[in-house]
């Protein structure tokens, strides 16, 4: 029989073996945290910026608003102060968007319960009622002045005739829808006429004298 004493020389030593190798044979761990409380958040990932919305309408450069008083000079010149008085107003806004451009002209103090031919033309108004030029024309007549009906007609040029009510004021609107203004080829004036466009070949674009002229850039 082995001795109490000398058993336990034997057995404390071969526990201390045992013990050094499960612990090499054991799967390494991850060090502690020496960190104490609630652990810190994770910091999310920054949101994706969203994508600005497109202006609404059309650019700065595309939007025309002359507004004038009728004088011997200055932009809104009348050549028959009868037919437009020194005074009456002249609005004239334009907009382009795509291939299409749109004219809305206003005028007040004018002549009661009358119709005016008019139109956009090439050049600002002068001192003289023709020194604005010709009609603007989309594609234009090789013959001038322009009486055919296949070029002097609203589809290629602006035409605004109007009638006005019983103060003097009226407003009309014409749209292109298969064309627009640009930098390159744009009117300069709009012209009152003393009469209704004329339509048939020969006359068509024609509307009487000049009687008044308003100077806009629509480019």
């Amino acid at each position: 029989m082995v001795p109490p004493r000398t058993l336990h020389r034997l057995v404390l030593p071969a526990l201390a073996v045992l013990s050094v190798a499960l612990v090499g044979c054991s799967s390494p761990s991850q060090a502690p945290s020496t960190e104490t409380g609630t652990p810190a958040a994770t910091t999310a990932p920054a949101a994706p910026t969203a994508p600005a919305a497109p202006a609404a309408g059309g650019s700065a450069e595309d939007d025309v608003a002359v507004e004038a008083t009728f004088a011997t000079t200055g932009d809104a010149i009348t050549y028959n102060p009868e037919l437009v008085p020194a005074g009456a107003t002249a609005k004239v806004t334009s907009s382009t968007e795509g291939t299409s451009s749109t004219v809305t002209l206003a005028v007040t103090g004018l002549v009661p319960n009358r119709t005016y031919g008019s139109h956009a033309h090439q050049k600002p108004c002068g001192p003289a009622a023709a020194d604005s030029g010709a009609h603007f024309q989309h594609v234009a007549d090789p013959v001038s002045p322009s009486v055919d009906p296949a070029y002097a007609n609203p589809q290629n040029e602006v035409w605004l005739d109007f009638t006005t009510d019983a103060q003097g004021a009226a407003s009309v609107t014409a749209t292109q829808a298969q064309w627009a203004f640009t930098d390159q080829a744009a009117p300069q004036s709009v012209v009152i006429h003393a009469m209704k466009t004329a339509t048939e070949p020969g006359k068509a674009g024609t509307a009487g004298d000049r009687v008044g002229c308003v100077t806009v850039d629509f480019a």
